[in-house]
């Protein structure tokens, strides 16, 4: 999958794409949807160069664009990238080879952009963002065995995982509706929790709020109704990924998931990243799938493919940040809880794909499938305060000397990611925050 996009010596003429700690240099080439803050612009499509946006449907309204890609770059002036990610992998390949020469500071096309720069850039800072794509249906997964182990410690401490765990792909039916984008608020929610001892339940805004630090996978081109995807075909229908944060009120789940999961305990708000860095752009960054260890099952033949087990995870660091109310008010930055790794991911991508689809299952483009949280074996690796906070019992110490077992109103919590490897340039996914505020009663 490497090709000229890839090559480290590549420079944009967007100076800030070339110093060397953007999340966005001219190797990743990320799309969102756009428009300038407080105008009442059409929302669009365009790519994240260094502090830039490129607008995509101004280059092609100016030509600027090979031929080519005329079919995928039309898409782009839509509100959302469902259309582009229900295209061929080819069109999205030119595309993106197209973009990339575009913004070369050494090509022919790369000089008239830069002559032009006022009418296809706008500034990150001075726009506005919304969700990538329109979501149709939204499914988590809960793909980290380290994950699944340690909370399952919590609770059957002889016995963490479940029979199932190592044989199937676990999910559960999301809530598509509440996704939101980077940096809206997150309303504590209310819900029904456990009486104290063993009374009946009550209403209560929980007390128990967490995060969850996960990636979402967007969906390509589906499948009809009552097919299948093959794990082999499986890289053919997945678009990119973003970072996802999964809110979690632990009290509510706990009182509510069983038997059927969870339900209230999620829905209330799911927060994207606006930027989805693409497989193609990740292709550097590709590694083997999570190596088993002896004695657990392989994957059932459907889930086996050996491209995916020698390429199938990805080196993808995901990182996740605290800033609170009195760290705000004291202008202090923002401080790292723990930082995971996709590549301890269980279960790679494409496994959680075609396993889906198995049943006949019709994915549609758009459609976003939650990794789960990722942890790793390691404590400062574990991706949600119930890890890391052993369900509450060890609280996390910050470094003005605030405690926190759970997430407390005023609390900002940021997920970043990033991929480096030896030999290619370092891209990133920009980040994935919200604040949170407090409950709304006025019902209750």
């Amino acid at each position: 999958m490497l090709n000229d996009t890839h090559r480290p010596d590549l420079r944009a003429w967007v100076t800030s794409a070339n110093d060397g700690i953007t999340d966005f240099p001219i190797q990743n080439l990320p799309y969102g949807v756009f428009r300038r803050r407080a105008s009442d612009e059409p929302w669009r499509v365009g790519v994240a160069i260094g502090a830039e946006i490129l607008d995509i449907p101004a280059v092609h309204r100016l030509g600027w664009l090979d031929g080519s890609t005329n079919g995928a770059a039309t898409t782009c002036a839509s509100g959302s990238l469902n259309g582009l990610m229900s295209l061929e992998p080819d069109d999205w390949s030119a595309l993106r080879r197209s973009l990339s020469d575009l913004l070369r500071h050494d090509t022919p096309t790369g000089r008239l952009a830069h002559a032009h720069a006022d009418a296809v850039l706008v500034s990150q800072a001075d726009a506005e963002m919304r969700l990538p794509a329109h979501v149709g249906d939204y499914t988590d997964f809960y793909a980290s065995v380290f994950h699944a182990t340690n909370v399952g410690s919590l609770f059957r401490p002889d016995n963490p995982l479940l029979p199932n765990y190592k044989w199937i792909p676990i999910g559960y039916h999301a809530r598509a509706s509440s996704l939101v984008v980077s940096g809206t608020p997150v309303v504590r929610p209310l819900g029904q929790v456990a009486g104290e001892g063993g009374g009946p339940p009550r209403v209560a805004r929980s007390g128990r709020l967490d995060y969850e630090a996960e990636l979402g996978l967007f969906v390509a081109r589906g499948n009809a109704l009552g097919s299948t995807i093959s794990i082999d075909e499986a890289p053919d229908h997945m678009f990119g990924i973003a970072l996802l944060n999964d809110w979690s009120a632990r009290d509510i789940q706990a009182w509510e998931y069983q038997p059927l999961g969870p339900f209230l305990a999620k829905s209330f708000a799911t927060t994207l990243s606006p930027w989805v860095v693409t497989f193609e752009a990740l292709a550097p960054f590709r590694v083997a799938a999570f190596a088993r260890p002896a004695g657990d099952p392989s994957p059932l033949p459907y889930l086996a493919d050996a491209g995916d087990q020698a390429y199938g995870g990805v080196d993808l660091a995901v990182e996740i940040w605290i800033r609170t109310a009195r760290m705000r008010v004291e202008g202090q930055p923002a401080t790292r809880l723990s930082r995971g790794n996709a590549r301890d991911l269980y279960w790679t991508m494409a496994q959680l794909l075609t396993h889906h689809a198995s049943n006949g299952c019709n994915l549609q483009p758009g459609d976003l499938l939650g990794s789960g949280t990722i942890s790793g074996a390691e404590r400062d690796s574990r991706g949600c305060l119930l890890e890391l906070t052993q369900g509450g019992k060890e609280p996390v110490s910050l470094p003005n000397g605030e405690k926190r077992r759970f997430l407390e109103d005023g609390d900002e919590v940021i997920l970043r990611g990033h991929c480096e490897r030896a030999g290619h340039v370092r891209i990133g996914f920009g980040e994935c925050s919200g604040v949170v505020v407090p409950a709304n009663t006025s019902t209750y």
